[in-house]
């Protein structure tokens, strides 16, 4: 499949880069700073800015599905900067009639109770709320439109560099937690999941997770 991977040099974007190039896929990496990407077979890297919805339109044009792994971490209004990119992401996706938007979500929209989120817990990170408002935004945005096809994929509580397993668990809204009440996932694993649901679509115009 011919891949555009917003985001390519990012912690999650790496990881999906790496396993979709493993299974031959040809991809499009979009990044702010290409000298991050390192060349590579069936690898093509392009600058891009996300703000300018007419210009990455032309630069998803011809490809099988976008992958966002776009975040906004480093800005100073991370929350305000993240929508924007999103929508602007989605409008393009839009405009260059790709058939499927594959977003990288994360956990603190998961409910661990009906009604309640992780996001609503008192000791979710002050730090990391801007972000996982910008996500459930996202999640609502996506869940209010029906003119493009989309899937969301929310980690496990905690994501981190590790093995290549293949062995996870796959749910729906509800956080996944272990035996001993632990979220994790490694994020080798986790674009395990992305690239298996590219590859075979299970949760077109859903939100589904994945966990140990």
């Amino acid at each position: 499949m011919k891949i555009a991977l917003i985001g390519a040099s990012g912690f999650i974007g790496t990881a999906l880069l790496t396993e979709a190039l493993s299974r031959g896929h040809h991809v499009t990496a979009l990044v702010t700073r290409p000298e991050r990407v390192a060349p590579q077979e069936n690898l093509i890297i392009i600058k891009s800015d996300v703000l300018n919805t007419d210009a990455l339109a032309e630069q998803l044009r011809g490809v099988d599905a976008v992958i966002s792994a776009f975040s906004g971490h480093a800005q100073d209004d991370v929350y305000s900067y993240y929508i924007k990119g999103f929508n602007s992401i989605l409008a393009a996706t839009q405009q260059a009639s790709v058939p499927q938007l594959l977003v990288v979500g994360g956990a603190a929209t998961l409910e661990i109770a009906p009604g309640k989120r992780l996001l609503d817990t008192p000791e979710f990170p002050a730090e990391y709320r801007a972000t996982a408002e910008g996500a459930q935004t996202a999640l609502e945005t996506l869940r209010a439109q029906t003119a493009q096809a989309w899937t969301f994929l929310s980690p496990a509580a905690e994501i981190f560099p590790g093995e290549r397993s293949g062995n996870f668990r796959i749910g729906g809204d509800t956080l996944l937690t272990d035996s001993e009440g632990n979220s994790r996932i490694s994020v080798q694993d986790y674009a395990i999941a992305m690239i298996d649901e590219l590859e075979n679509p299970r949760h077109t115009n859903q939100r589904f997770c994945v966990a140990y």
